[in-house]
């Protein structure tokens, strides 16, 4: 008779801190650590690389906790399609801590339950894509406000110090060859040519 394993899936964006207190909740059902996978990005993600290795090590019989459905996808589609992957085509039995009315162990399949499942599974789908989406849209518009209040984003720009300014100026104006240039300011190619160009853009700005 074929062995079968029990895992755990949690899965937390960088908006979320709640990895050890799933953890916590994981191991108290009997889940050994090696078999608890955690997922630190986004449902939308195309990488999760975790998730993908983890379903490759599914097989039929085994259990799979999960919290909640919205840790197999974040948007409506990627979660029935996740749903319908490993229940249909890998037999793998699901069970939802938030909501056990939809573990796939139950043992009530009449038609009128399994229509409630169902419908229960793609209102939570709906759910989680629509929380998503609203969440974007607060983000989106948090970043659109400070914009427009004069705050920048990404990596703040690198104050250049009056040498590095006059050297790459030399160089465009071809008092100085390459090498010339970076034995000067002791930096490679590549760092220098941004120079370069972050020197010639506010020489342009200002003309």
């Amino acid at each position: 008779m074929a062995e079968h394993n029990t895992y755990a899936l949690i899965r937390v964006s960088t908006e979320e801190q709640n990895e050890e207190r799933q953890v916590i909740r994981m191991t108290k059902l009997g889940i050994p650590k090696s078999n608890i996978i955690i997922e630190k990005e986004s449902g939308k993600s195309t990488e999760r690389k975790k998730y993908k290795a983890l379903v490759k090590r599914l097989k039929a019989g085994d259990i799979l906790y999960i919290e909640n459905v919205d840790r197999l996808s974040r948007d409506y589609d990627g979660i029935l399609n996740e749903w319908y992957r490993l229940t249909v085509q890998k037999g793998v039995i699901i069970k939802v801590l938030d909501t056990p009315l939809l573990d796939t162990d139950q043992t009530d399949n009449s038609l009128v339950s399994k229509f409630i499942r169902n419908t229960l599974l793609n209102t939570l789908a709906f759910a989680a894509d629509n929380d998503w989406q609203k969440l974007k849209y607060r983000q989106a518009d948090g970043i659109a406000l400070a914009r427009s209040k004069g705050k920048q984003f990404g990596r703040p720009k690198v104050a250049r110090t009056e040498t590095e300014i006059e050297t790459a100026k030399r160089y465009q104006n071809r008092e100085i060859d390459l090498d010339t240039a970076l034995t000067l300011l002791g930096i490679k190619k590549t760092a220098f040519y941004n120079l370069c160009r972050e020197v010639c853009n506010t020489q342009n700005t200002e003309d």
